[in-house]
C-alpha cells in the first residue's frame, strides 16, 4: 500500500509535464518589429525583429539591411533563406540576435520571411 500511495504524486507530477504549457507552442504577444536605429542601440545577444529590404550582397553570407532609419549588416546563413528569393524591392522581416564587437554591430539572422 505504500508504494500504491508513492506512486500517485509521481503519476500527478508526470501528468504536469505533458500540459501544452511545459511541451512548446505560442505563449504571450509576438515581438514586434523595432527599427535599425533601436537595433543599434541593443546589448549584444539581445533577440530582434526588423522590417524592411535587404537591399545588396556585402560577401559570402553578409548582407546589407535597410529601414527608414538606416542600414545595417545582416549575417544570413544559406539555410535561413529556406529556398526563398528576395530581391532589392522586397519587404521582409528578419528575426535574429544583436552581434556587437568593438568597432561594429551586426544582425546575425535565424529567419527570414517575405512580407506581402
Amino acid at each position: 500500500m505504500r508504494s500504491l500511495l508513492i506512486a500517485i504524486p509521481l503519476l500527478a507530477s508526470a501528468a504536469a509535464w505533458a500540459t501544452p504549457a511545459t511541451t512548446g507552442g505560442f505563449v504571450g504577444e509576438p515581438p514586434k518589429p523595432i527599427t535599425v536605429e533601436q537595433a543599434r542601440a541593443l546589448p549584444d545577444d539581445s533577440p530582434v525583429v526588423l522590417q524592411g529590404r535587404i537591399t545588396k550582397r556585402l560577401n559570402h553570407d553578409n548582407y546589407e539591411f535597410q529601414d527608414k532609419t538606416g542600414k545595417i549588416t545582416v549575417e544570413i546563413d544559406k539555410h535561413v533563406w529556406a529556398g526563398q528569393t528576395v530581391a532589392p524591392k522586397d519587404q521582409v522581416e528578419i528575426s535574429g540576435e544583436v552581434d556587437k564587437d568593438l568597432t561594429s554591430t551586426e544582425i546575425d539572422v535565424k529567419q527570414l520571411r517575405l512580407l506581402h
